[in-house]
């Protein structure tokens, strides 16, 4: 993956969930303004989808 610059909305919204996939690969899933708001959907996300990890991380440790 080739790092760019964070987008305006990126900028706003740092806390992200990734999906985390075989090979050192990911998804971003959903992007939040706060952690708490991402830590509740991370819990929804692991009831839904138990076997898939996930990680919430802040944007600029995307790059």
């Amino acid at each position: 993956m080739i790092p760019t610059q964070p987008t305006y909305r990126e900028q706003l919204q740092p806390w992200c969930i990734v999906r985390q996939l075989p090979e050192m690969q990911r998804i971003v899933v959903a992007r939040f303004r706060r952690r708490p708001e991402a830590e509740a959907y991370l819990a929804v996300l692991r009831r839904l989808l138990p076997a898939a990890p996930h990680v919430i991380l802040f944007g600029e440790q995307l790059g």
